[in-house]
Parts: structure tokens; C-alpha cells; sequence
């Protein structure tokens, strides 16, 4: 099953945004690949537009109805919290079983994105992460980091995290922070001295592709 994972340092990092991006440069390589989040929240269902859920159907080129939205997101909660935090407000659980089966049900034929939730580490439930639910795929990873002050403690630590699990991302991608302290292309050097065993790809705000070689590794 060709699922790749998109996890991230943390949240607002930029998963939605790689995800849509995958998938248009896909498109424009004529190749399918399709977008899931399973998990989302800060969800309204009367603003499908706006929210990441939304963004994917869109690149997906599928209309913003709720059937659709059921198909690729199916635990959806209101709060813009954690996702334990938020199912709880809605006397709701994730479990992470079930979780797990909808990801590796999915159409085997077709590459698949599952975005992934918050950060690395953030809860599902009382007792599991994004990274217990991501170690029970038999999925590839992409990193999502920024060039924000911080990042590089952020993206070593989630690594760490990562190799703990035997999870070995296939590519770290540096999406391009509002506020960086310097150019994104020091942040990836200083990245490559510590991590040499993984491409590190930098993209920039408001791009409309991704390389090409990204795409290959779906």
C-alpha cells in the first residue's frame, strides 16, 4: 500500500499545505495522488472552504460537500485544540484501532497522503499520539518543518522521536516561516551538518510546485 504520512514539528507549520501541493504537482506530472486527514479539528461545517479538510478536496479537484468530507475525514470536532482535548468536549473518543484501519483500507492503487494531526507527539486519546498511530502504518514519512527561530532544536527532537519508533523520514521539508531569522538555506545547511542521511528540500512561501523528485518517492 503506498501511503506516505505527512507529520510535522508542530502545529500551523504547514501539512495542509504540503499536502495540496504534492498533489498538484502530481497532477501536472499526470499522476494521481490523493490527500486524506483523517483527524481534524477546529472544524465548521459551514466554513468546508477554509478548512484543511477543505484545501484537499479542493486540490483533489472535488467539490466542498459534507459527503465528501466524510470520505477523507472522519473524526471532525469543532474545538481548535488537541485532538483529545477537543473530541472530549464533544463527549467523543479517537480510537486508535479504528483509526489505523480506515488509513490502511484505503485505495491501495492510488498513492496516498495521510495528513497527520498537530505535531509528532500530540495526543489522540487518553493513551496514544500522532506517533503511536503513525508507527502502526506501514507508511513512508515526510517531515514538515519550518525556518522559524527554533526550528532546528524542533526538527532534531522530532527526529529523535521518529528513529525511537524505527521511523526513518524519506524527505524533511523546510516550509518557508513568516518570521525567519535567516535565509532558509542556512537552516538547511546547519540541518544537513547534524542530519545526513535524509534530503532536506526547502519550499518557498507561496509556491505553486514541489520538486518533481518528492512526488517519485509516493
Amino acid at each position: 500500500m503506498a501511503l506516505t504520512f505527512i507529520a510535522a514539528t508542530g502545529t500551523d507549520i504547514g501539512k495542509t499545505y504540503i499536502t495540496c501541493l504534492l498533489i498538484k504537482t502530481a497532477n501536472k506530472m499526470g499522476k494521481t495522488v490523493r490527500g486524506v486527514k483523517p483527524v481534524i479539528s477546529g472544524f465548521d461545517e459551514n466554513k468546508i472552504n477554509e478548512s484543511d479538510t477543505g484545501h484537499i478536496l479542493d486540490a483533489m479537484g472535488q467539490s466542498p460537500t459534507m459527503e465528501n468530507v466524510r470520505e477523507i475525514s472522519p473524526w471532525r470536532f469543532s474545538a481548535a485544540l488537541s485532538p483529545d482535548m477537543a473530541a472530549r468536549r464533544e463527549d467523543a473518543t479517537i480510537p486508535l484501532l479504528p483509526l489505523v484501519d480506515f488509513c490502511n483500507n484505503l485505495d491501495s492503487d492510488t498513492p496516498t497522503l495521510v495528513e497527520g494531526v498537530g505535531g509528532v507527539m500530540v495526543p489522540l486519546n487518553e493513551t496514544d499520539t500522532t506517533l503511536d498511530w503513525q508507527a502502526a502504518l506501514n507508511a513512508k514519512c515526510f517531515l514538515v518543518t519550518g525556518s522559524y527561530l527554533g526550528t532546528l532544536s524542533h526538527t532534531m527532537t522530532a527526529l529523535e522521536a521518529l528513529k525511537e519508533r524505527g521511523i526513518t523520514p524519506s524527505a524533511i521539508i523546510i516550509n518557508s516561516s513568516e518570521a525567519a531569522p535567516v535565509p532558509e538555506q542556512e537552516t538547511a545547511e546547519t540541518l544537513g551538518r547534524f542530519v545526513t542521511d535524509i534530503p532536506i528540500h526547502i519550499v518557498a512561501r507561496n509556491a505553486d510546485t514541489l520538486p518533481e523528485e518528492l512526488v517519485l518517492t509516493l
